[in-house]
């Protein structure tokens, strides 16, 4: 129930401004995909060469997101639900601080994400689907949770015994089975750019140094 004595407050300094004073347009960067894909791999090689030049950026991953914010969420279909939406709330607050929100959640669900989406104005929500076949996602593996979900240790794992579904059309798709870390992060960078989201000079300048 909607409480009538909260009142919104419009901001000073316009997000407008903002990106003015950086030099760059913030926004959120997206990624899903399966656990062990490489979404917080590539998310978070994105976040070290913004961060080295000049880009303020800041990585929302999955897990320690859970450690704190959304600790009393568990995993059942509403939770997650809630756990993703709070987590488009805090990013349309970091994107109104005019930073770069990369945001590595498996979010399963194209309803969810479409909800996200719907918070923020056009092109300030940047999808990108980190692609890579369950097989190649289990060999990885590295937390160990897949095997877990074979065994029944694991109720409702995202690709075992829970349905994720697809982007039906990202901003970009990364294939991370297929091409490198560095070369995930090359590919958002040149979009990035090609939108006017960051200066080419970024680039230039990581080239000179």
């Amino acid at each position: 129930m909607a409480n009538n004595n909260i009142v919104w407050h419009e901001p000073s300094i316009t997000i407008d401004t903002r990106w003015k004073s950086n030099g760059y347009k913030s926004s959120v960067l997206w990624f899903t995909g399966l656990s062990a894909s490489g979404k917080s791999t590539i998310a978070h090689a994105l976040d070290k060469y913004l961060h080295e030049n000049g880009i303020h950026s800041y990585v929302l991953d999955g897990d320690n997101v859970r450690h704190g914010l959304n600790k009393d969420l568990d995993l059942s279909p509403a939770s997650r639900k809630e756990n993703i939406r709070r987590i488009g709330e805090v990013s349309k607050l970091f994107v109104d601080a005019g930073l770069l929100v990369i945001a590595a959640f498996i979010a399963p669900f194209r309803e969810d994400r479409r909800q996200i989406r719907a918070l923020l104005e056009k092109e300030q929500f940047i999808e990108l689907f980190v692609k890579c076949s369950i097989d190649e996602c289990e060999k990885r593996d590295p937390k160990g949770l897949y095997k877990k979900a074979r065994k029944g240790e694991i109720k409702e794992f995202t690709g075992i015994s829970a349905p994720y579904e697809e982007p039906e059309n990202p901003e970009i798709i990364l294939e991370s089975d297929k091409f490198s870390k560095d070369e995930c992060v090359g590919r958002i960078l040149d979009y990035m750019i090609e939108k006017k989201i960051i200066p080419a000079s970024v680039i230039d300048q990581a080239n000179t140094t």
